[in-house]
C-alpha cells in the first residue's frame, strides 16, 4: 500500500484504528542523519509493550495504577521510498486485548473540539436559564411574603372587628 505523504499514511492508520476500536501511538521514528527528514515511522496500538515498574513501593504518596499496556503487537511500519511515496513495509493486525469501537461523533480532534464547544455553549445557556429561574423564584417568594403580610393584617383587622362586635353584643345583652 502506498501513500502520497506521511500525513496521509498516519491519517489512514488512525482512521483504521478508530473503526477497529483501538488508539494509536507513535512507536518509532527514523530520521535522516543528513537533513533530518523522516525516513520511516512505526505506529502501533497504545497497549503495545509493557508499562515500566514504578519506582518505590505503593503507599500514601503513590497509589498503584492499572496497567495501560498489555504487550499488544499490532503495528504498522511506513517507509519513505525512492519513488517519493510512503510505502507500508510491515503490518501486524492481531491484538491481544478487547477492542472498543468509539462513537462516530468523536472521529477527529476537530470533531471533539466542536463537541466541546457545543457543550460549553449549552452549559452557558443552562447557566443563564438557571439565573433567570432563580431571579423569578426570588421575586415569587418576595410577592408571597408581601401577600402573606397583607393577609395577616387583614385577618388581624377582622379578628379585632369580631372581638369588638362580641364586646358590644355582650354590653348590650348585659346591660
Amino acid at each position: 500500500m502506498e501513500f502520497q505523504s506521511e500525513d496521509d499514511a498516519r491519517r489512514f492508520y488512525n482512521d483504521y484504528a478508530r473503526r477497529v476500536g483501538f488508539t494509536v501511538r507513535i512507536m518509532q521514528c527514523r530520521r535522516s542523519e543528513i537533513d533530518g527528514r523522516t525516513l520511516a515511522r512505526r505506529l502501533g496500538c497504545n497497549k503495545q509493550g509493557f508499562s515500566p515498574n514504578p519506582k518505590g513501593k505503593p503507599g500514601k504518596e503513590r497509589k498503584p495504577r492499572p496497567r495501560a499496556r498489555e504487550g499488544c503487537k499490532a503495528s504498522i511500519l511506513f517507509k519513505f521510498d525512492k519513488s517519493g511515496k510512503w510505502v507500508v513495509t510491515r503490518f501486524i493486525k492481531e491484538h491481544n486485548h478487547p477492542l472498543v469501537v468509539v462513537a462516530q461523533e468523536y472521529m477527529t480532534m476537530c470533531d471533539k473540539d466542536k463537541k466541546i464547544q457545543e457543550l460549553t455553549t449549552e452549559l452557558q445557556r443552562q447557566e443563564e436559564l438557571r439565573a433567570a429561574y432563580r431571579e423569578k423564584l426570588i421575586n415569587l417568594l418576595s410577592n408571597i411574603e408581601e401577600q402573606n403580610e397583607q393577609f395577616s393584617s387583614k385577618i388581624l383587622a377582622v379578628v379585632q372587628s369580631v372581638r369588638k362586635a362580641e364586646a358590644e353584643a355582650l354590653s348590650i345583652t348585659g346591660a
